[in-house]
């Protein structure tokens, strides 16, 4: 008898030891580039499932035509704050995949503003429309190893531009695609 409460016990501290809940990362900061930008990131825990990641990067840009005698490109200050939640943090844990550094699949609500700021170009007085995009986004995010992940995501959402503070007679609505495809160092 004594030998079967024994094993009972570590049957039942080996369970509770295993039924632990996932969750985010109480706060992670980290740099990601994509092939048309660099973006700076942090990553803060709302909830067991739930971050908000604010970001400040650059979006590159790419021009070309007849009025310009070469191919431009340019560098936009872009503002990031995008609400993350991690769906799947325990089914990776139950099946012993990693999880640190918020590793797994997401749905966000991803909220970009590009400001008038300045612009980085190869051509002089080159202006970047101010604009707000709100984008419903469906990701995943994978660590290679302990620092480095890659990160990809699809989302069709809406854009508002602020075309009348250049010049134009009123701003302009349309949809926005979120397209992205990062790898990213975590510190």
């Amino acid at each position: 008898m004594k030998k079967f409460f024994l094993s009972l016990t570590f049957c039942a501290i080996s369970f509770f030891a295993n039924s632990q809940n996932a969750s985010v990362e109480h706060s992670t900061y980290g740099i990601q580039s994509g092939i048309l930008g660099l973006w700076f990131h942090n990553e803060a825990a709302l909830s067991e499932e739930i971050a908000l990641r604010s970001e400040l990067g650059f979006d590159t840009g790419l021009f070309a035509g007849s009025y310009y005698d070469k191919v431009g490109f340019l560098l936009a200050p872009v503002i990031s704050l995008e609400p993350r939640w991690y769906y799947n943090l325990d089914k990776r844990q139950r099946k012993s995949r990693r999880t640190e550094g918020n590793s797994g699949n997401f749905v966000s609500l991803q909220t970009n503003f590009h400001p008038d700021w300045f612009v980085i170009s190869n051509y002089e007085n080159i202006r970047v429309i101010s604009d707000i995009s709100i984008i419903p986004t469906w990701g995943i995010r994978r660590h290679i190893c302990s620092h480095f992940n890659y990160e990809t995501g699809i989302g069709l959402g809406y854009k508002y531009t602020f075309a009348k503070q250049a010049g134009y007679l009123e701003n302009q609505s349309d949809l926005a695609i979120n397209l992205h495809l990062r790898i990213g160092y975590r510190f």
